[in-house]
């Protein structure tokens, strides 16, 4: 099925940002919220991200102002019965989002695909929602939309390959990187970056490294930004609800630093709130925090252990080993989602490459020393075992998660 008109519903930040994206490969897009002033935020955004291409000297006033006239905003719900897909985008809340699908699937025509740009919840539970499961996927753009190339296509338990294929062929013609992603909590991209996010927290409550240090081994890492840049620019509150959603799955591998629930009660929510990990503007260290840490090291009764790269990058190898055991995604998926999700440095290759190059049975070592210090966050994924036990070390012996010739 080609698609001709596309269809968003929600105009905060993520809608606007995907609207635009779909405008600026040549489709009409309908943009839909609540009230016309969320209406007006929402093209008023879009509008600033084109001025930014035209100062820049990407494109020239008049194309910018031809994609802008393929943008429709609207209050109204039957503004979407000519659409071809539907995305939606409001926030993270299951049944505001089962409320969003249910009214689409009414007014839709029958061959239209609803797709849901949710970062971590059920598109099983969202497509029982409505009457056609067949036609209902996960379509996960990364922030910010316009400027990130990776999109997870996530299909639910009922939907139809037709729509699978449909999905990742409009996602190319968005000039983006689809990657097919299977069904679970988390999918794969969040799944991957929750423990690291989280081992640095534990870190920085610990008192194993300061909040500059282990955001600047990041970054010498090749990572773009450190974790707490990162956390305050996507927003802790964000982050904590996906962090809830993993652990409702994945138990306690996933279970949150004390850290996150005494920065969130402040509402310490990032850059949106003037302070996060950082105080902001400026990013400056912040009193606050230290007194947060003084809180968490109360609840954890643990402090002066030992900060080290690979104990904050080694949660998402052991994670990523975890999603190609489950079949979640292929290895060179996993990889490339990295590297365009996240910023995984392409010099190492990707998480599983990265992996390969250090050498497996170093890796599971490395897991079972911080397993035996840390707990059942770092038990090693029964896949790497397996592998280390029959050879399959990496580049050292030619093949691992990859071959080498």
């Amino acid at each position: 099925m080609y698609i001709y008109k596309a269809g968003v519903v929600g105009a905060g930040t993520m809608g606007a940002g995907i609207a635009q994206v779909i405008s600026y490969s040549g489709l009409p897009v309908v943009l839909r919220d609540v009230n016309q002033e969320l209406v007006d935020k929402g093209i008023a955004r879009i509008r600033e991200i084109y001025d930014g291409r035209v100062k820049k000297g990407k494109m020239n006033s008049s194309d910018a102002e031809q994609k802008m006239a393929l943008i429709t905003g609207t209050t109204k719900l039957d503004d979407f019965k000519d659409v071809d897909i539907a995305i939606e985008a409001v926030p993270e809340k299951m049944d505001l989002k089962k409320k969003v699908f249910a009214e689409l699937d009414q007014v839709l025509p029958p061959g239209a695909i609803l797709s849901s740009n949710t970062s971590a919840l059920s598109i099983s539970e969202l497509g029982a929602a409505t009457k056609r499961p067949g036609r209902v996927i996960g379509l996960h753009f990364f922030f910010p939309a316009h400027v990130m190339k990776l999109i997870e296509v996530i299909p639910g338990l009922a939907t139809e390959e037709e729509v699978i294929t449909d999905t990742i062929a409009f996602s190319e013609s968005l000039r983006k990187i689809p990657i097919r992603v299977a069904e679970c909590a988390g999918f794969l991209i969040n799944r991957l970056l929750m423990p690291y996010l989280n081992e640095a927290a534990f870190c920085l409550q610990e008192g194993a490294a300061g909040l500059r240090e282990i955001d600047e081994a990041a970054v010498q890492f090749g990572l773009p930004m450190g974790p707490f840049t990162l956390v305050d620019n996507l927003g802790l509150d964000v982050c904590s609800d996906v962090v809830k959603v993993l652990l409702e799955s994945y138990g306690n591998r996933m279970q949150p630093a004390a850290l996150w629930q005494k920065l969130y009660d402040k509402k310490r929510f990032g850059v949106k709130t003037g302070g996060g990990f950082y105080a902001y503007p400026g990013g400056g260290n912040d009193p606050i925090l230290k007194q947060c840490i003084q809180e968490a090291q109360q609840v954890s009764k643990k402090k002066g252990t030992t900060f080290s790269i690979e104990r904050i990058i080694y949660p998402m190898v052991n994670e990523a080993v975890l999603c190609l055991q489950e079949c979640v995604a292929k290895a060179g998926d996993i990889d490339l989602g990295l590297i365009a999700g996240v910023g995984f440095p392409q010099d190492k290759g990707g998480v599983l490459h990265y992996a390969d190059k250090v050498g497996l049975d170093v890796v599971l070592k490395g897991l079972e020393e911080l397993y035996r210090e840390h707990g059942d966050r770092f038990w090693p994924a029964p896949m790497l075992r397996r592998m280390a036990a029959g050879k399959f070390l990496g580049e050292k012996t030619k093949r691992g998660f990859f071959e080498y010739g």
